[in-house]
């Protein structure tokens, strides 16, 4: 149970506490590091070094969130299992309005009750950035166009696509096809 706790205090640090704040422009800065994605048993991720810079303006009934993200993020490479560092950079934008319910209306305007006096940013945080992630993540291509993936795993890929003798069943239907 202790743990449980300490990981819930971990997450407390991105919440914005907006009552009691005065109506207008304020600004957060959160980075967000391995640990925080490690929370959300984000086995992907294997470093992390953004830096969200978030701009919140508040209203009488609403607080608009405008996110600027900026970093590297570590991943595993697709081809060849090796490290790689992407670097991410990106905005979003967020609206909640102050009611009494909470509600999603839809995914950028959320409804929350204002009542609650902050706001947990900790989960579109995640969202944001696992949205920007790259959908092939591999090595990009050096001088000459030859690949920073490790030589020896392209190699042994290599051979095993040479020896790979293809299924005779798939002749059969690709004579279908014709």
């Amino acid at each position: 149970m202790q743990a449980f706790s300490k990981e819930v205090e971990k997450m407390e640090k991105y919440q914005i506490q907006f009552s009691g704040l005065k109506p207008g422009t304020h600004s957060f800065v959160f980075n967000l590091d391995h640990s925080f994605f490690e929370y959300y048993q984000f086995d992907d991720i294997t470093d992390s070094k953004l830096e969200v810079q978030i701009e919140m303006d508040k209203e009488d009934h609403m607080l608009v969130f405008r996110f600027e993200i900026d970093g590297t993020i570590g991943l595993l490479c697709d081809r060849c299992g090796d490290p790689l560092t992407e670097t991410l950079k990106g905005q979003q934008k967020l609206v909640v309005k102050l009611s009494d319910h909470n509600e999603e209306e839809s995914e950028d305007v959320q409804i929350i009750k204002e009542s609650e006096g902050k706001f947990d940013l900790s989960q579109f945080l995640y969202e944001y950035v696992s949205l920007m992630l790259p959908v092939q993540r591999v090595h990009k291509d050096g001088a000459g166009g030859r690949s920073l993936c490790n030589q020896d795993v392209i190699k042994k890929l290599e051979e095993l696509k040479e020896s790979h003798s293809p299924d005779p069943r798939w002749e059969v239907l690709k004579k279908l096809k014709e």
